[in-house]
C-alpha cells in the first residue's frame, strides 16, 4: 500500500534503513525534494549511499558533505565537483549497462528514488523526463520513494503504476532546467563540418551542449529527419517546428522521436507534454544494438576529451581531472559506423587551456572510452578526419592535418614511429 506523505512531513528513516544504496534519478528527473530530504536527514540515519549518472541541481554536492557516499559513472554535470573534491567514486560502465548492473545486482539499489508526473486516469504515472534505468531501478528496490511533481510533463512511454510506489510525496516545483550553452566561433566552425554528413532523412543521436545546439541549428532546412537519441535538448523543438524532424523515413519508430533523456528547459518539457510524436524508453531500447541496426542513415555525434593519432578516444580523463564519462558513446559510435548510409562523428575542439593543449595528441593521458578499431570521423574546428578503413599511418597524417596549426610540427615528429614501423 502506498504512503501519501506532504513533503514537510518526510522522514525517511520510516522506509531507508542505515547502510542502504539508494539509486536515483538522474539528470532533469532528479527528485530534488527528495534529495534535499536525504542531505538532511542521513547523518541521522547513518552510513548511506547514492548512485546517479549525472546530475545538474547541485543537491548532491550537499549530500556528499553530509555523509553520503556518492558514485556514477561519469562527472557529468555538478558531479564534476565532487569529483574534483575527491568525493565521488566512479564505477566505469556504459549508461546502457547501468539498469542490467542493476537488474544483477552489481549496483546495489535498496531504495529507488525518482521523480514522476500525476497519475493518469488508470492509476499510472509519466516518468517525465528520464527513463533509461528508473524502471529497473523501481524493480529491484525493496522500497520506492516517488516525488509526484505537478510541473512535470506527462511524456508517453515508461510509467510507473501507483501500485509500484510505497511512499508518495506530491510538490508542485519547476523541474531542473539547463539552459542552451553558449556557442562560440569554434563550436560553430566544428558544427558546420558534422552538419555535412547529415542529409535528408537522416537520424540522428546528439547529446546536448554547444555543438550539438549550434549543429542543429544548421539542420533547419533539412527535411525528414529522424531522431532516436539517448537525450535531447531544446533544439529538437526548434526542428519540429522548422519542419525538419518528421521521423518519417525511418524504418521503426516511424513519426516518432525516440530519446531516454529531456534536458533542456520549460521550452522542451511543454512541447513534450502529451506529445504522441516523443516517446520516452528505456536504455535497454535506446541504447540496444539490435534496434539501432534497424536505423539506416544513422549519425551519431559525440564528443571528446582527446583522440590519439591513431584513432583512440578519451572521453573520461584529463590526467588526474574527471571530467565526462563513458556515457553512450560506444553504443551509438558502434551503431553509426555501422548503419547504412551512417556515420559515426567524434567533435572535440583542437585545443584545451587557452590554446596551450593540442587535444590531437601523441598518447592519451587518461583512459580509451572508444577503441580506434571502432572509430568513424573526427572532427575539430579545423575539418575532418575520415578513418575508417585507413591504416595507422594514414590516420596519423589525417589526425594531424585537423589540429591546431601550432601543434603540427610536433605531432608529425611523435608520428614518426608509428610510420617507420606501420603500427
Amino acid at each position: 500500500m502506498t504512503v501519501t506523505l506532504p513533503a514537510p512531513d518526510l522522514d525517511l528513516s520510516m522506509c531507508v534503513r542505515p547502510g542502504d544504496h539508494i539509486v536515483i534519478g538522474q539528470a532533469c528527473g532528479e527528485p530534488t525534494t527528495l534529495l534535499e530530504a536525504m542531505t538532511a536527514q542521513a547523518g541521522a540515519i547513518g552510513d548511506l549511499s547514492a548512485f546517479v549518472a549525472t546530475s545538474f541541481s547541485g543537491t548532491l554536492a550537499s549530500a556528499a558533505e553530509g555523509g553520503v557516499a556518492m558514485s556514477s559513472m561519469g562527472a557529468i554535470g555538478t558531479l564534476r565537483t565532487l569529483a574534483k573534491a575527491q568525493a565521488l567514486d566512479i564505477i566505469p560502465c556504459h549508461v546502457g549497462q547501468v539498469a542490467p548492473m542493476i537488474a544483477a545486482g552489481y549496483l546495489r539499489c535498496d531504495a529507488a528514488f525518482v521523480q514522476v508526473s500525476p497519475a493518469d486516469a488508470v492509476g499510472n504515472h509519466s516518468l517525465g523526463l528520464i527513463s533509461d534505468y528508473v524502471g529497473a531501478a523501481v524493480d529491484k528496490a525493496r522500497v520506492v520513494v516517488a516525488e509526484i511533481n505537478d510541473q512535470v510533463p506527462h511524456t508517453y512511454g515508461e510509467v510507473l503504476p501507483t501500485s509500484k510506489i510505497d511512499v508518495a510525496v506530491h510538490v508542485s516545483r519547476p523541474p531542473i532546467q539547463v539552459s542552451p550553452a553558449r556557442i562560440t566561433a569554434t563550436d560553430q566552425s566544428i558544427a558546420e563540418f558534422a552538419a555535412a554528413y547529415i542529409e535528408d532523412g537522416s537520424v540522428i543521436q546528439m547529446g546536448v551542449g554547444a555543438v550539438p545546439d549550434a549543429m542543429l541549428q544548421l539542420l533547419v532546412d533539412r527535411r525528414d529527419l529522424g531522431v532516436h537519441s539517448g537525450m535531447v535538448g531544446d533544439g529538437l523543438v526548434d526542428l519540429v517546428e522548422a519542419g525538419a524532424v518528421t521521423n518519417a523515413r525511418k524504418r521503426i519508430d516511424r513519426g516518432v522521436t525516440v530519446t531516454g533523456a529531456l534536458i533542456g528547459t520549460t521550452r522542451l518539457y511543454d512541447f513534450a507534454h502529451r506529445n504522441p510524436d516523443l516517446r520516452m524508453c528505456a536504455t535497454s531500447y535506446t541504447h540496444d544494438a539490435g534496434v539501432m541496426a534497424q536505423l539506416d542513415n544513422l549519425v551519431t555525434i559525440n564528443s571528446a576529451v582527446e583522440v590519439d593519432l591513431t584513432g583512440q578516444v578519451n572521453a573520461e580523463q584529463s590526467g588526474a581531472s574527471y571530467l565526462g564519462g563513458t556515457g553512450g558513446q560506444v553504443d551509438f559510435v558502434r551503431a553509426g559506423a555501422r548503419s547504412p548510409g551512417g556515420h559515426a562523428i567524434v567533435a572535440l575542439p583542437a585545443t584545451a587551456k587557452g590554446g596551450s593543449v593540442s587535444r590531437i595528441t601523441a598518447g592519451l593521458s587518461g583512459p580509451v572510452t572508444t577503441a580506434r578499431s571502432e572509430v568513424d570521423v573526427v572532427i575539430t574546428e579545423f575539418g575532418a578526419a575520415e578513418l575508417r578503413g585507413q591504416t595507422l599511418t594514414e590516420r596519423t597524417r589525417r589526425l594531424i592535418a585537423i589540429a591546431h596549426p601550432d601543434f603540427q610540427e610536433d605531432l608529425d615528429r611523435d608520428a614518426h614511429e608509428i610510420r617507420r614501423r606501420r603500427f
